[in-house]
This record gives C-alpha cells, sequence and structure tokens, in this order.
C-alpha cells in the first residue's frame, strides 16, 4: 500500500489528484488491475467526477453547502458536524480498473478529494492489485 498526502487550502475543497495516481499506478507496474483509494479521515471523502470544467467542482460544493449547512443546531458541538455529513454523502472509498497500465477513467473523469473540515493535511491510501491473469502469468 502507498500513501498520498494532499495539503488541502481552504475549509471545503476537491482537489484533483488523479495525476498523483496514476503516478503510482505507472509505478507499480501493474498493466491489468484495479487502483483502490481509501480516505482514512470523517471529515474528507473521495469521488469521481468531471475534471475538465472547474465550475462543475463549484456547483457540488456550492450544493452540500446548501444542503447541510455548517450553521444549523447540530448535537455534535465542535463546529464540524456538516463536515461528517458531507463526508458520509461522498463515501471514503472507490475503486478504479487498470487498463494498459492506466487509469481506466471516463473521458471527462478525474479523482478528487473532497476536503470538507480543512484547511488540513489529508491521506488517501492508494492499493494496486494486479488481475488473476496477469498474477498467473
Amino acid at each position: 500500500m502507498t500513501e498520498l498526502s494532499v495539503r488541502t487550502n481552504r475549509r471545503e475543497e476537491l482537489v484533483d489528484i488523479t495525476e498523483q495516481v496514476q503516478r503510482f499506478v505507472a509505478q507499480s507496474g501493474v498493466k491489468e488491475g484495479v487502483c483502490w483509494l481509501f480516505v482514512p479521515h470523517t471529515t474528507a471523502g473521495i469521488t469521481v467526477n468531471e475534471n475538465a470544467d472547474p465550475s462543475v467542482k463549484v456547483d457540488i460544493l456550492e450544493q452540500l453547502h446548501r444542503l447541510i449547512p455548517p450553521d444549523l443546531r447540530y448535537h455534535h458541538t465542535e463546529g464540524n458536524a456538516d463536515a461528517h455529513i458531507k463526508a458520509v454523502l461522498v463515501g471514503n472509498s472507490l475503486s478504479v480498473p487498470i487498463v494498459n497500465g492506466r487509469l481506466r477513467l471516463g473521458t471527462w473523469q478525474g479523482i478528487f478529494l473532497c476536503e470538507f473540515d480543512g484547511p488540513r493535511t489529508r491521506r488517501v491510501w492508494v492499493q494496486i492489485t494486479p488481475s488473476i491473469s496477469e498474477t498467473a502469468g
């Protein structure tokens, strides 16, 4: 397993980590398999979405903020209850196929660390697993 460290700059932001993850895939030498990603934080998440138009990230964050505002009367009183809820909705793990030594993402897709309680340094654990046919050969 490899660990990617991501420094965030704002309380809420989506950070494109696609190229860093692709470097791990290339270094692994795996041609066919799966790249597993896991964020070990309760106020951050990870997702795949469009990385061509930056306004998509803005729309996602604005709507999450509208749906789950930070200033409601939450039972969790540390001031980040909204961040915990957003992280639950986004999720903390994903898997991406590896084909011909590359992440197999759609044309407009990228991998994003989702920060909801920053700025902080976040970790993303990356596990690259070769396919059975690759390990048998």
